[in-house]
């Protein structure tokens, strides 16, 4: 459905998790990053100055600074986005796709750093979207999640039956 048509409690019930404090951190330190490797790529002494530093040398720390950013690039735009149909979850490195009626149970205890979601299949995914960094913002979200796959996961009465 879209947006538009969603009431505000839908809305906010299918609203994207996204991580707090982690995304911030990580955008910030993925400018830094850039700025700083490019400052020494440039403040470098070349050979014409007396130093050993090459272009090439140059270049790679423009490289590592770049690469750096990338990765917490990818870690600022981790996030989990529910439909009423399915869960997108996306990880540092994977994104996937999954059906609410496989998630069977949800669990964000222990040492944990973020939700994980055990899938009818046996296998389990975490869900970094959702991180114990954030307090209480992060419980809320977690209890949100799980009232989500109370309401439409394998357990939840099919839109298709009626009767009492």
């Amino acid at each position: 459905m879209e947006p538009w048509r969603q009431s505000p409690g839908e809305q906010q019930a299918f609203a994207v998790f996204r991580p707090r404090r982690g995304r911030g951190v990580a955008a910030a330190i993925a400018v830094l990053s850039v700025v700083l490797f490019g400052a020494i790529a440039v403040l470098l002494p070349g050979l014409d100055q007396g130093g050993d530093w090459r272009v090439g040398d140059r270049i790679f720390f423009v490289i590592i600074g770049v690469s750096v950013a990338a990765m917490l690039w990818r870690y600022a735009s981790i996030r989990a986005v529910p439909t009423r149909e399915t869960l997108t979850v996306r990880n540092l490195l994977t994104t996937r796709t999954i059906e609410w009626r496989s998630i069977v149970d949800l669990t964000f205890g222990g040492g944990d750093p973020w939700v994980s979601v055990e899938l009818d299949d046996l296998d389990t995914v975490a869900v970094m979207a959702i991180q114990k960094a954030d307090g209480a913002y992060g419980r809320a979200e977690a209890s949100r999640l799980a009232a989500l796959i109370q309401a439409l996961g394998p357990s939840a009465k099919s839109p298709d039956v009626s009767g009492p």
